[in-house]
């Protein structure tokens, strides 16, 4: 008989937490007068993070702790990236605070939902057994179609939210029949256990990679990757800005782990066939997103095949199939999290009820009006194109260093011309706020001067050049993690 200190609840703890007080949210949404209650719930939604962020603390130990019958587990990068995610959105939450209540997007609905989706995300990281994360997947998910349709007067929010739901319903689909065929030829569902039974089977045989290939579809319709990238330009674009910056950036670093836990240890022993896949994925991520990049004059839609095209390199260093690529593409991923916050802050701070921001001419000038904002969006704009001196330049040396590692040259060539293109569309945004003249020079971009979101965002942008002494050693840490997990 299993007892209650046999589940080791305490592992579980942070996503308890959150959840606990999502549900509290919602009381107090429902309870409070209409002139506190969204302040109190804002305040509190930060407060439960913090929490979260304190608990992490407390639970974050060197070996590995098993958890509810073996469905999840506590483990150095599980409590890495959970940080990660907590602190991501609390960022995104200050930044998107006058966005939102411009729009009245702030409300109970909105901080419980992101609560709940925060939840499904740390789930997913937690994971040791296929139905738990597909269960924090589709938290998330579900989480997320809402948030997007959340402004019922926009029909582009409607529509963002329809196609996301009908492509990511798609692709729950395909990745669940993969699970249950994985399940059928291995009869387990604990990821280190289908690792040890896989190793044991011909890897040729016809069913096993038919598995494989649906799993790993299934995982890159969330990530975003070419070919199956068709949802993101049109999410990105059309959702609310405030949850474009949470698409953005928590579940970037949920992904990795997701892939990482999956890929590379579930169907480590296959590596020779999903290494061929995971390369010609990441090679057409790199080149379409950076490639389409160039012709988009909406700077949503710019940063969203940006996106692709950073997917491309987090896949190239999984790719890899050793200790060295999986660190670099977890560094790769919270490097690029945290310069997507300051990319789409920067959007959020020049938005007004009725200004977007989201077109490149709206920045022509901005270096006349706003000097401070235009040298921080372009140390931002430094990071993406991954030019030193910026942690972005290390974040896209790791990579190459391990392909090259690897002994692929030719992918790590091919990925650096692309990377140059790339820049162009960079660097054409550093030319538009320093080089081009505004129409309206003394009105071109209004800015929100929240002093939250303003020193948020000067410290979010300096940090990408401040992180440089430190990055080896975060590396360390990375590389460290990667080690304990695949002992």
């Amino acid at each position: 008989m299993i007892t209650f200190a046999d589940l080791r609840i305490e592992v579980i703890a942070p996503e308890i937490v959150v959840a606990s007080m999502a549900c509290v949210i919602l009381l107090f949404d429902l309870i409070l007068p209409t002139l506190y209650k969204n302040r109190t719930c804002f305040i509190l939604t930060i407060l439960a993070l913090l929490l979260a962020i304190g608990v992490i603390f407390l639970g974050y130990q060197n070996s590995d702790e098993i958890g509810l019958v073996n469905l999840v587990v506590q483990d150095r990068i599980s409590s890495i990236t959970k940080l990660g995610i907590c602190f991501a959105t609390i960022a995104v939450l200050i930044y998107g605070q006058g966005y939102s209540k411009q729009r009245k997007l702030m409300t109970g609905e909105f901080l419980v939902l992101t609560m709940f989706g925060i939840t499904g995300l740390m789930v997913m990281v937690s994971a040791n057994h296929l139905l738990t994360l597909y269960i924090g997947i589709e938290l998330f998910s579900l989480c997320l179609y809402a948030l997007i349709a959340l402004n019922r007067d926009s029909a582009v929010a409607a529509e963002s939210a329809m196609k996301y739901f009908i492509l990511g319903a798609l692709a729950s689909g395909v990745l669940l029949f993969g699970i249950s065929l994985l399940y059928g030829l291995t009869g387990v569902l604990e990821i280190t256990a289908i690792r040890d039974v896989i190793a044991s089977m011909p890897a040729d045989e016809l069913p096993l990679v038919l598995a494989m290939v649906l799993v790993i579809v299934g995982l890159l319709f969330k990530l975003g990757a070419v070919p199956f990238h068709m949802w993101v330009p049109d999410v990105y674009a059309g959702s609310p800005t405030s949850v474009t910056v949470l698409l953005a950036t928590a579940p970037k670093i949920a992904a990795f782990v997701i892939v990482f836990r999956l890929v590379a240890i579930g169907l480590g022993p296959l590596v020779e066939l999903w290494q061929d896949m995971l390369m010609a994925v990441g090679l057409l991520s790199v080149a379409f997103g950076n490639v389409v990049a160039i012709a988009q004059k909406n700077i949503k839609r710019m940063l969203a095949y940006s996106t692709i095209s950073h997917m491309g390199f987090l896949l190239l260093g999984i790719m890899c199939g050793v200790t060295a690529g999986y660190s670099a593409a977890m560094l790769y991923a919270a490097i690029y999290t945290f310069t997507s916050l300051a990319a789409f802050g920067c959007i959020l701070l020049f938005s007004k009820s009725s200004f977007e921001a989201d077109q490149l001419d709206d920045y022509k000038g901005l270096s006349r009006t706003h000097p401070w904002l235009a040298f921080l969006l372009l140390i931002v704009m430094f990071s993406l194109a991954g030019i030193p001196p910026t942690i972005g330049f290390y974040a896209k040396l790791s990579i190459f260093q391990a392909v090259i590692g690897s002994g692929l040259i030719w992918v790590a060539v091919v990925a650096a011309l692309f990377t140059v293109v790339g820049a162009f569309y960079y660097l054409r945004i550093v030319k538009l706020i320093y080089f081009d003249e505004s129409p309206e020079a003394d009105e071109a971009l209004p800015i929100d001067r929240s002093a939250s979101a303003f020193m948020l965002l000067t410290i979010n942008a300096l940090f990408l050049i401040a992180l440089i002494p430190w990055v080896g050693d975060i590396a360390k840490l990375f590389d460290e993690a990667i080690r304990l997990t695949l002992l």
